[in-house]
């Protein structure tokens, strides 16, 4: 027995002597199991390259599906104005299957458990950007029903005889490439948002500050909007040749519309800056949006509308100051 106690306690002294040496030995990290409701992506998606594949690629692939079906029905109706009601409605279609169809359709989740897996600054974003699309999509229907015909835009361009052969890739295409890079803040967030996560810069201690800038710059954004569409068709009502207008918010930047939309757009990255969810590839998307809005609609469209304004109320003006003859 005594043996045994001596050994023993000899035995007990080297194991606790293993014992503390291998506890200052390097571990490496055990990794830990993933979330149940995040997404795994195939290898190789977070590279660059990878990440596009498996995010982006989709992406356009919905688009331009959408820009092929739509072409069909506008050129079957002769209505090129039919693109202008893709713009919001493949945006937010896009933002929602994403976030939901996705995952109710490939992982057979319920739409109640495909919302739930979303954090509240998902949930904030698809809100948003549904609110955005289906104010535009219902001003751009209601216009269209009013008028009856063709947005007059398109009379010019639609007297070529080539015109709708070479619509799809002038026009329906392009804009489709414009829609998948203003849709990233969407693509990449609810498809991946572990590499959006690990790619946003750390911005913790001025998170909060920074969610509430997004959501001032969306309201800014939508109140101009909206204000502006009810002022130019308040304007229009009113006197057809008053000119350009130039009160309310008219009066603050040449076109409030487009300001309040780039304002919207970059809303929408600052709010996933804001939960640190913005992958660097999602600052294209307001870049996109500004280009877009400045070379192919915005300004260029505005110089040619103040021109006809101007021209109508000067003749206005001279034919209510001739004098009236005497016969």
């Amino acid at each position: 027995m005594a043996e045994q106690d001596i050994y023993g306690s000899r035995f007990a002294g080297r194991d606790l002597l293993l014992e503390g040496i291998a506890s200052r030995l390097p571990h490496p990290p055990i990794p830990a199991a993933p979330h149940p409701q995040t997404p795994i992506l195939p290898a190789g998606t977070t590279s660059t390259v990878g990440l596009l594949g498996s995010t982006v690629l989709p992406s356009f692939n919905l688009h331009a599906a959408f820009a092929a079906v739509t072409y069909g029905l506008a050129r079957y109706t002769d209505r090129v104005e039919g693109k202008d009601w893709l713009w919001p409605t493949s945006i937010t279609a896009n933002a929602w299957w994403n976030a939901i169809g996705t995952y109710v359709i490939n992982d057979d989740l319920t739409i109640p458990e495909a919302w739930s897996r979303l954090d509240y600054s998902q949930k904030l974003l698809l809100g948003g950007v549904s609110v955005w699309g289906l104010r535009l999509l219902y001003r751009i229907v209601s216009r269209s029903a009013k008028r009856g015909r063709d947005d007059p835009r398109y009379a010019a361009v639609k007297k070529d005889e080539r015109f709708w052969n070479l619509a799809f890739f002038s026009l329906f295409l392009p804009e489709a490439v414009a829609q998948t890079l203003i849709s990233l803040p969407f693509t990449l967030s609810f498809r991946a948002p572990t590499q959006s996560g690990l790619a946003s810069p750390p911005v913790t201690s001025i998170g909060g500050f920074l969610h509430s800038l997004s959501i001032f710059l969306f309201s800014a954004g939508f109140f101009l909007e909206t204000a502006a569409d009810y002022q130019l068709e308040a304007h229009k009502k009113a006197d057809y040749d008053a000119g350009i207008l130039r009160e309310g918010v008219w009066g603050i930047v040449r076109h409030p519309n487009y300001l309040g939309d780039a304002l919207i757009q970059a809303s929408f990255s600052i709010l996933l800056l804001s939960g640190n969810l913005l992958h660097p590839l999602a600052i294209l998307a307001p870049v996109t949006n500004y280009i877009f809005l400045r070379f192919n609609g915005g300004t260029r469209r505005t110089r040619t509308v103040d021109k006809i304004a101007t021209q109508r109320a000067i003749l206005s003006r001279r034919n209510s100051s001739k004098p009236i003859s005497r016969t």
